[in-house]
């Protein structure tokens, strides 16, 4: 199951679309951990990221056991 969406915001209005935006020419410059309600609450925030203004951000769902177990005891 794909829960990856993609935030642009173009002309002030964010536009989303379902999965990840996956091209060649595409460079990851990084990446955001947030806590949100709710993918409709992650989507939000994500439109705020100035990122989104020039490009996109891709929203993902972190799965259920993060941080890993090692990380938690490490801290």
């Amino acid at each position: 199951m794909n829960t990856a969406k993609t935030v642009r915001v173009v002309r002030g209005k964010c536009l989303v679309t379902d999965g990840p935006f996956a091209e060649t020419k595409e460079q990851l410059g990084g990446f955001i951990i947030i806590e949100a309600a709710d993918i409709d609450e992650a989507i939000a925030i994500a439109a705020e990221i100035p990122v989104g203004w020039l490009g996109c951000v891709e929203v993902r769902p972190l799965p259920e056991n993060w941080p890993p177990m090692e990380a938690q005891m490490s801290a």
